[in-house]
């Protein structure tokens, strides 16, 4: 008596196996995805695994989910993504094209450049002022706030200056091709760049590469306040 199983026969002695060696098999390589997704090749997956982007971008969807206390199958309903592309996504094993990444995009509602970010932001970030970095000179004249978050990156800053009458504050200068775009809100400032310089009243703007020597001095009897936009020619980490 013979049992078959599978295509192989089988006696009735647990004898008569084919052999293995000559069974094809074979392995899935590719997982399906609908028409927007990407299909994933399974035998490219260590060059996915050393690409820094795939990590960034799974780390912060597993953080953007995880903080909506959303499963992959919520997830998947809210964005139109499949669970399995998600999955994917998340595991670092699959990059997304920028189609799908823009729907999960808006299913999370956040900006797109919420999951390239190296740090933790979302896209809107609140700053208290009793919480922001302030730099103050030694002789407390010159005071300077931060109004961006120090953790994200960024190629831009943006701060709230701050002089006391006849106060000043000297820079030799910073990295090449940084500029810096002043304006002033209240007083009047002296902006000096290299041996050249500027009065600015009230409303008045300048800008000008920082990476050379700079002052500013405000040479009033009352504070002056201005607000400062620093530009780096590269992003910073």
């Amino acid at each position: 008596m013979q049992r078959r199983f599978a295509g192989l026969s089988v006696g009735a002695s647990g004898q008569g196996f084919r052999d293995a060696s000559r069974v094809n098999v074979q392995q899935p390589s590719r997982f399906l995805a609908s028409a927007d997704e990407p299909v994933l090749d399974l035998n490219n997956l260590e060059s996915l695994e050393e690409d820094p982007t795939c990590d960034r971008v799974a780390q912060n969807l597993q953080r953007l989910r995880g903080k909506r206390h959303l499963s992959l199958d919520a997830l998947a309903r809210q964005c139109g993504v499949s669970r399995a592309m998600l999955a994917q996504i998340e595991s670092g094993r699959s990059v997304p094209s920028i189609k799908v990444l823009c729907k999960i995009a808006k299913g999370l509602k956040v900006s797109v450049a919420a999951f390239l970010e190296h740090r933790a932001f979302e896209g809107v970030a609140v700053l208290s002022a009793s919480q922001s970095k302030r730099l103050v000179s030694a002789s407390g004249a010159f005071v300077s706030r931060a109004l961006f978050p120090f953790d994200v990156a960024r190629q831009s800053e943006f701060y709230e200056l701050r002089l006391s009458p006849l106060g000043e504050d000297v820079s030799e200068g910073h990295g090449p091709g940084v500029q810096e775009n002043l304006v002033v809100s209240q007083g009047v400032l002296e902006i000096s760049v290299n041996d050249e310089r500027y009065l600015l009243s009230t409303g008045d703007s300048i800008l000008f590469y920082a990476d050379q020597p700079h002052r500013y001095r405000n040479p009033a009897d009352s504070e002056a306040v201005a607000y400062l936009v620093v530009t780096y020619p590269e992003r910073l980490d």
